[in-house]
This record gives C-alpha cells, structure tokens and sequence, in this order.
C-alpha cells in the first residue's frame, strides 16, 4: 500500500495524512472548490479537486472519487468519518474498482447501518437491546398500538438515522401523533429511507461506546470506553476516557458485550458499540459505527494506539495485538470547538482572523488562522484534547487552556465550554444525555432572577 486517496476534508484528512507520512505511505487530497486554501489539501502528496461546493456536487461524487484513485495509482481509499464513511454502496464500487477500502465489508456496513436490523442481530446474538420495535412502525395507529406496549416517553427513530437526525422524543401519545409524520419525512429527505421505529426511552441515562477492532485473522479487541453524554441536539460535545462514575464490572460487562457485538458480524477494522447505560449501570445496545470515530483521539491517548495505522494495518492484511497488550493510562477529554452561536448552536461562519490555542492540548483542526469557515460543512473548527494521569489533572489543564484560547471572525462555543466545566455535574463526573439541555436551562432561569 503505497498511495492512499482520502475520501474526506478538513481535520480528519490531515489526521490520515500525519499517519501515512510517518508510515512513508503517500496521499491523494479531494477537495471541493470552497476547500482548495485548506491545510490538508497542500499537505497531502496529491489534491484533485473534485467538484462545486455542495457535497451532493463533490465530496458525494462516488464514481468520481473513485476515478481519481485510479487515475492517480492509489491502491486504498480511506473514508474518514461523516460523508461516504458508512455507505456500503461506495465500499462495494471501491472494491470492485480493484482497491482497497480501509474500513469493514460492505456487507457488515449494510447490516449495521440499518437500524432495525442490527437490534435483531444484537438481539440473536445475546446483547441487551433497548426495548422497543423490531420492526417498522407504517402509520400513526400502528406506532400508537406499539407505544402502549413499550410505554412512555419513548424515542421515534430513523432506522437509517444517525448523527442525532431523524429522532424525537415523546412523552405521550399526542406527541407521537404530531411528529410522526415530520420523522418519516425527514428520515425520507436525509437518508432515502422513511422507515422508523420505536424505542424505550431510558431515562437518567449515559451514553457509553466502545471502541472495537477486527482483523482478516478472526480477531477481535476493544480498547475500552468513552463516556459520550454531554450533547445538544443529540450530538457529542464532549467525550472523555475512561467514563467517571462506572464501576469497573460494568466497564468490563459493556468491553465484552461491545467484543461480542462485533463477532457477531464478523467485524473487520475500526468500529464503535454505542451503548445507553442506565442509573443502575444497566446497559442496552443502541448502534455500531462502521467507521472511525470523530472522538477516537481520547482513546489513542489513554491507550498509546495510532487507530489510523491500525486501520492501515488491517487493511493490509495484518494481525491485530492480543488483548492482554491493550491497556489504558491516564484521563483524556475531548471538546468539539464550533463556529456557532453558543446560545443558540446555530452555525456562525466566516473568516477565522485569528486562531489563539491555549497550552497543554492535542489540537486536531482542519483550519489555520486565514481560512474560511463556509456555510456548506459541518462548522466544527476543532477537536481540543486534554490529557492526563487524572480526571483532576485533565480538568485543572482544561480551565488554562480554555482561559488562555481566543477565536477571533466567527462566534463559538468556547464561551460555553469556560462555564460549563464549571457545573457540579461535570466536576463530579456524574452526569446524564440530559446534563447540557438542564445545565443551559438552568442558566437561562439564573439570569431572569
């Protein structure tokens, strides 16, 4: 494997591209016309541009990637996270274009990526599911009859859902009423696929994944977990390894269900078990990503792994380290920095006329100071990654840094970060998904006081 096309931009591209460089592998940049100035695109060995600025015109151009990895003697094509990543349609044309695709078959893509389908499978396989619908719910009286079964509040999904999109919560039967039909639309618009489902909704719960690895060889490991619960609008905010307040028997529980999980497909590569774990450290498997994840840097902190060159690794048909020689050190947090308005999340781009980042922290960016934030991508400028032997050290390390950063051109969330490792239920490490939604709620009640 000696070049590599990386299907994807910004900060994850550069993430690939710093690894192939230390492998001595070269590298192809795709790159939109909005995204030519980008750091990653000169730093990769190649770029190609691929199309206009709308990712339907560019970074969703399949065939045409595709071409450009031939064109240019690839012989893998990596998909990042987001954009082709999960598409089991683009794995498939990779592979019979004669090249590799450094993620898990398209079959176990397709498996997982349907919802519905992989709570089945979870469900044969003896892993605890959320209870709920193992089939899709057609019409309102359909999912009425369901819901009375399963109680409420529960969740309305997309089965072909992810990323928070395409699900609702609802307390009663007049909120399912009213937003059934908007679901199924929108599932319809995002994804192609209108079917949805019910689910139990569990309250006071924390979202817990797993990071997995499978090989060619039959092997399977995980390399712990990563507590996933501060989120608005049902996506990560905040991540950090190992999760504060588990007992390390239910650590242990959620690592073998994530390992069984992954057997049960077969998996290959780098993929995450997601998990709702409740007040009583019960847990019930909620999905797996097929992909790398956006928060995979708290995970090769803790764990001295490089994920990407594993991914390389087994791409190339390589045999993964036993289990025993996979152990954790230390405590890392991972914040999401976003050009949005932290009152309202609502993106805020623009031109970054300044970019000053505190001491102390891992920063993976796809901007430097200069570049543009357009309104037509995920508006994240930054992943910040603090590290250390404790929880304690971590925050101590997090106030200096959020202290001494400034973001200058564009609104963000830092505002929000410097108050928010504040709250009592951070520090304490003893939080639920709906911490952030009561700790603004709470904010925004304090100052009409």
């Amino acid at each position: 494997m000696k070049k590599i096309l990386i299907a994807n931009r910004g900060e994850i591209a550069r993430r690939i591209i710093r690894t192939c460089n230390r492998l001595g592998i070269e590298t192809i940049a795709i790159h939109s016309e909005a995204d030519g100035e980008l750091p990653y695109v000169s730093e990769a060995t190649e770029a190609a541009a691929i199309g206009p600025n709308p990712v339907a015109q560019s970074y969703l151009q399949a065939d045409k990637i595709i071409e450009e990895a031939l064109k240019r003697n690839a012989q893998a094509v990596h998909p990042g996270y987001g954009l082709l990543s999960e598409n089991a349609g683009f794995a498939r044309k990779v592979q019979e274009a004669g090249l590799i695709f450094i993620g898990p078959a398209p079959e176990i893509i397709e498996t997982m990526g349907d919802k519905l389908g992989s709570r089945r499978t979870m469900m044969d396989a003896g892993v605890p599911v959320v209870p709920g619908t193992t089939e899709g719910v057609q019409d309102v009286a359909a999912a009425i009859e369901a819901a009375q079964e399963i109680g409420y509040p529960l969740m309305l999904k997309a089965s072909a859902g992810g990323g928070g999109i395409g699900m609702v919560l609802c307390e009663n039967e007049q909120a399912l009423t009213q937003q059934f039909d908007s679901v199924k639309n929108r599932a319809k618009a995002y994804f192609g696929d209108d079917i949805v489902y019910l689910e139990k909704f569990i309250a006071n719960a924390r979202h817990i994944e797993v990071q997995i690895f499978g090989d060619e060889h039959g092997n399977i490991v995980h390399l712990f977990e990563r507590n996933c619960s501060v989120q608005r609008r049902n996506q990560k905010v905040i991540e950090e390894s190992p999760s504060p307040d588990l007992p390390e028997s239910a650590r242990q529980q959620l690592c073998e269900a994530a390992v069984k999980a992954g057997r049960a497909v077969g998996y290959t590569n780098a993929g995450t078990v997601e998990f709702i774990v409740d007040e009583n450290n019960d847990f019930y498997f909620l999905e797996m990503n097929t992909r790398l994840q956006v928060e995979h840097p708290i995970t090769e902190e803790v764990t001295g792994v490089d994920l990407v060159e594993w991914q390389v690794n087994v791409s190339r048909g390589e045999a993964l380290p036993s289990q025993e020689t996979i152990q954790t050190t230390g405590h890392s947090i991972e914040y999401r920095v976003y050009a949005e308005d932290p009152k309202t999340f609502f993106p805020s781009p623009g031109t970054l006329s300044s970019l000053q980042w505190g001491p102390g922290a891992r920063i993976e960016t796809g901007y430097e100071e200069g570049n543009k934030v357009t309104p037509f991508y995920d508006p994240m400028i930054a992943k910040v990654i603090l590290t250390g032997a404790t929880r304690e050290e971590v925050l101590e390390k997090s106030r200096k840094f959020f202290n001494e950063t400034a973001i200058e051109g564009v609104k963000t969330n830092l505002p929000l970060f410097d108050k928010f490792i504040e709250s009592i239920p951070f520090i304490e490490g003893n939080y639920a998904t709906a911490v952030l939604a009561q700790w603004l709620k709470q904010q925004k009640e304090e100052k009409t006081v």
